[in-house]
């Protein structure tokens, strides 16, 4: 009885320091491959929706679910669009200046619809490390403006003769506005 008293307790004080949020992100990224696709590009628009648990002056963990436009032709003759799940670990830091500068780092994985003879889709890993600035609109609201870094890792692409893996950086630059309970 005193460990779950105990436990309720930490949870309580865990959840009245730190606030949940919700937000939203626009950008634009940039993806070019590694070899052996090294002249391929792809440049387009992401939105993503996410949910966090954490400080703005603080550390917070981020789930993110992210759609990126994809209007390269690189793996087929009718790339769609690239849908992924990611989770990050932030440090923001309060220097007591009006903007709250932060690190992230993390994982994800998602999947890009093809049209193949072969395959009908390729799934991939992606590893995220980015920075940028939460801007305190009040306590409740805020604007983030980020840079974000992937390296991401395809599923080998299924020809006759040999499956060859791809692998790619992926540079972003967004705009993001969050709301805090």
């Amino acid at each position: 009885m005193k460990k779950i008293i105990l436990f309720t307790l930490l949870l309580t004080s865990l959840y009245s320091d730190s606030k949940i949020y919700i937000g939203a992100n626009y950008g634009y990224f940039d993806e070019q491959f590694i070899d052996p696709l090294a002249d391929a590009l792809s440049s387009s628009q992401t939105v993503s929706i996410k949910i966090g648990y954490g400080h703005r002056e603080a550390y917070a963990v981020e789930f993110i679910i992210e759609r990126s436009e994809n209007e390269s032709k690189i793996f087929s003759n009718k790339d769609e669009a690239k849908y992924s799940i990611n989770m990050a670990l932030i440090k923001s830091f309060d220097f007591g200046i009006y903007i709250n500068p932060f690190i992230k780092a993390g994982f994800g994985a998602g999947t890009l619809k093809i049209d193949r003879e072969l395959q009908d889709r390729l799934d991939f890993g992606s590893f995220n490390l980015g920075f940028g600035a939460y801007v305190p609109i009040n306590e409740y609201f805020d604007l983030e403006l980020g840079y974000g870094y992937k390296f991401i890792s395809y599923q080998s692409v299924d020809y006759v003769a040999a499956k060859i893996p791809y692998e790619s950086n992926v540079n972003t630059l967004y705009v993001g506005f969050n709301v805090r309970f």
